[in-house]
């Protein structure tokens, strides 16, 4: 797919010789810090070195004050709780966390449900379980906020609840406690956190009334890092702190089932955000997937490595499958695709196939999104329903769409960029064509397109000081490193270099490009690689002129570590 280059505005040049005199940085870095409009040494320390200590009152969230009451009401009177969370890596991390932390001071148990017996979100099976247990109090992490009709039956049943969850709320909440920053009349100043960054705050303000010491709390960071990565909220504000002191904890002490996962995926520490997202949540996904999200938890509450190592050695099994049925349910979608005439008129996409594992369909559809960049759901038959996940392009909102056809529907949640969604299989066909009609009046012509953002344009000679070998790792590598963890809304910095020529080149495993990049100012050469990149090979062996987008990597060899480059674009210079 081609994509939009977007290039940012270049601060000018009075302003990037003020950052460079202030912060006593180089000219490509003050560039990008005035454009984050981080200009002064204040915002700089808050940016660079974010503390714990800048973190919301938690008693600023809607409904906190009740919850905290209630939590501490279960612990004087010894009622038994537990602690309810979805089957994905937000759920079970939020559930890991909560559990670990209440289980010195009450009777706690933890339940994930069953991906295929129960469905998304809070389930009677699970009530009834908790009920069966002796429970008095539930605490639904990272689910509850549209689950009315369940939290009616546990009430009439003598079941008290809190729901901390971070989805949008639908028209009608439920009767019992509700943590969730994005309720209209929430106070709390940000509304992007996870839903185990809200079981967070709940312990937060929990500690807080009971006068435990915060850094105790602060040992689980790492949990929150790992749902923020997966659940790909903004890495800003808030989120920005719990990640990045969740990420050094995770460096300085990991936990037995991180280690055990990372040994397993043939990595090694130090971990940054990304390492997060594509090495340790799909493998923590893939129990909940597969088999049972329980055993994730039992992986991340492990207290020593023998014991982390088996459960790691079978999740990792479990994601080896998921890998081939995402595969091959992404072929056979793909197929469908291109046998539906009516396909290139539509500018969503809906795809069903009674067979296909329900585990991997959220997957699938971010696959599908990277052949056509459209609005994507992807359908599977479960309990004589259909049932999938839906996943957007930027600037689309994808629940919007659903909830304007939620008459149509059995069950839906989620948020702007993803959802789930349940309904009769009769209403296929007529759910297909209402959704695009929602898509077709409401989509913008920019949004159907994917945007790659640029921050700057450089030549190469700019990554380099004065006195710096260009087969060294430059200085401002080094400083991108602090601008961790990158995500939503702090992206990694994108520069790119016009009219450059390849040489060197050759293609791996017949996807991934390898070639030095050659700049036509300087001569510079950098080392590229290019991941999924088979239709840009002909370009580059043409000998003609491109524009490569790129952002900065390293590459160690023979323990030598070396400045590469990863490109995330090549066009044809025009």
């Amino acid at each position: 797919m081609q994509k939009h280059w977007f290039i940012k505005q270049t601060p000018s040049p009075d302003n990037i010789q003020a950052a460079v005199d202030n912060l006593k940085v180089s000219p490509v870095m003050a560039s990008l810090l005035t454009q984050r409009d981080l200009t002064t040494l204040p915002q700089i320390r808050s940016f660079f070195t974010p503390q714990l200590s800048d973190l919301h009152d938690p008693f600023l969230m809607l409904h906190m004050e009740e919850a905290v009451e209630r939590l501490q009401t279960a612990i004087e009177k010894n009622q038994r709780v537990m602690v309810f969370g979805d089957y994905d890596v937000d759920g079970t991390t939020s559930v890991a966390l909560v559990y670990s932390v209440l289980k010195t001071y009450a009777s706690v148990d933890f339940y994930i449900p069953d991906r295929y017996e129960e469905g998304y979100g809070l389930s009677y099976k699970g009530i009834d379980t908790a009920l069966e247990n002796g429970c008095s109090l539930l605490i639904a992490l990272d689910c509850g906020i549209k689950e009315v009709d369940k939290v009616a039956y546990a009430r009439e049943k003598g079941l008290d609840i809190i729901v901390c969850d971070h989805h949008t709320p639908g028209a009608i909440i439920p009767d019992c406690i509700v943590l969730d920053p994005k309720q209209e009349d929430c106070a709390y100043p940000f509304k992007e956190l996870c839903g185990c960054g809200v079981g967070f705050k709940l312990l937060q303000a929990w500690f807080s009334r009971t006068g435990k010491p915060e850094e105790t709390l602060f040992e689980y960071l790492d949990l929150v890092a790992v749902a923020i990565g997966a659940d790909i909220v903004s890495v800003t504000g808030e989120n920005r702190i719990l990640c990045k002191h969740g990420i050094q904890r995770m460096n300085e002490n990991p936990r037995p089932g991180i280690a055990a996962l990372v040994e397993q995926a043939q990595r090694s520490f130090p971990l940054d955000l990304s390492n997060v997202v594509f090495t340790i949540a799909p493998r923590i996904n893939a129990a909940g997937r597969l088999k049972s999200g329980s055993r994730a938890v039992e992986l991340l509450l492990a207290g020593s490595r023998e014991q982390a190592k088996s459960i790691a050695l079978e999740i990792d099994e479990y994601n080896s499958e998921r890998r081939i049925l995402d595969a091959q349910t992404t072929q056979e979608a793909l197929a469908i695709i291109q046998g539906d005439e009516l396909f290139i008129s539509r500018k969503s996409t809906v795809v069903f196939q009674s067979d296909w594992h329900k585990g991997v369909v959220g997957i699938v559809a971010s696959r599908l999104i990277e052949h056509h960049y459209r609005p994507t759901i992807v359908l599977t038959q479960n309990k004589g329903e259909a049932t999938g996940s839906a996943r957007s392009v930027s600037g689309f909102n994808v629940y919007e769409a659903i909830s304007a056809c939620e008459h149509l529907l059995t069950q839906y949640g989620g948020h702007q960029h993803a959802a789930g969604l349940t309904l009769p299989l009769e209403n296929i066909a007529l759910f297909t064509e209402h959704f695009d009609a929602y898509v077709q009046q409401n989509i913008q012509p920019l949004d159907e397109v994917e945007d790659l953002v640029i921050d700057l344009e450089i030549k190469a000679s700019d990554l380099f000081l004065a006195g710096e070998s260009v087969h060294q790792v430059p200085r401002i590598y080094r400083m991108l490193e602090q601008m961790e963890p990158f995500g939503p809304g702090n992206d990694k910095p994108v520069f790119c270099i016009r009219n450059a020529y390849a040489s060197k080149r050759k293609v791996l495993k017949e996807a991934h490009l390898k070639f030095d990049l050659v700049d036509p100012v300087s001569g510079i050469e950098l080392s590229a690689i290019g991941f999924n990149m088979p239709d840009k090979a002909d370009l580059i062996a043409s000998g003609c002129a491109f524009d490569c987008a790129f952002t900065l990597e390293t590459n160690t060899w023979q323990n030598r570590t070396t400045l590469q480059i990863q490109v995330r674009d090549i066009r044809e210079t025009l």
